[in-house]
């Protein structure tokens, strides 16, 4: 089997992508393929892992379409299958609590497990629509047009999030 490329974007939207989110094992595993494919064993070894468990969660993901098999090879008369995620970048589909939740329990996760080198930040601005429409366009080109160092390079995560602030003061 030749192996495939993610696609660029995936939008958690559907039951199946919030199931597969709700237990932080899968956010784990999700990030640990983001180095690229890997086998039940290798990802057993790097997390810690039974294969039993790998396993389990795996079938959650790819029955989400998360995850997807890359490549399969024969050894010792059996099939071992490499496994990648089938997206490049996670996003919440727009206004959608549940998505917004699901994907910020795994960055906090990943936050609380980082090196010295967080940078996180919070800032709330008041902003005309055209003006939040090119913040919005400017940070959507800059995190999808950055270009990946390559394999023997550090791996950072990127959040970046835009929303209107629910302000009762203000006119909706």
């Amino acid at each position: 089997m030749t192996e495939k490329f993610p696609d660029e974007v995936l939008t958690v939207s559907t039951p199946a992508h919030f199931k597969a989110l709700a237990h932080p094992f899968r956010h784990r595993l999700l990030f640990a393929l983001g180095t690229g494919p890997a086998t039940i064993s290798q990802l057993a070894g790097d997390l810690g892992a039974a294969k039993g468990t790998v396993a389990h969660h795996l079938k959650v993901l790819t029955e989400a379409g998360m995850v997807r098999v890359a490549h399969s090879r024969q050894v010792r008369g059996g099939t071992e299958q490499y496994h990648q995620r089938s997206f490049r970048r996670l996003v919440g589909e727009s206004g959608d609590p549940g998505a917004t939740g699901a994907l910020l329990d795994a960055v906090a996760e990943e936050i609380a497990a980082a090196a010295d080198e967080t940078l996180l930040h919070l800032r709330h601005l008041r902003l005309t629509p055209a003006q939040a429409e090119r913040l919005r366009a400017t940070l959507d080109d800059l995190v999808g047009d950055a270009e990946e160092a390559g394999e023997d390079a550090s791996r950072y995560g990127v959040l970046v999030a835009l929303y209107r602030q629910h302000d009762s003061a203000s006119p909706s």
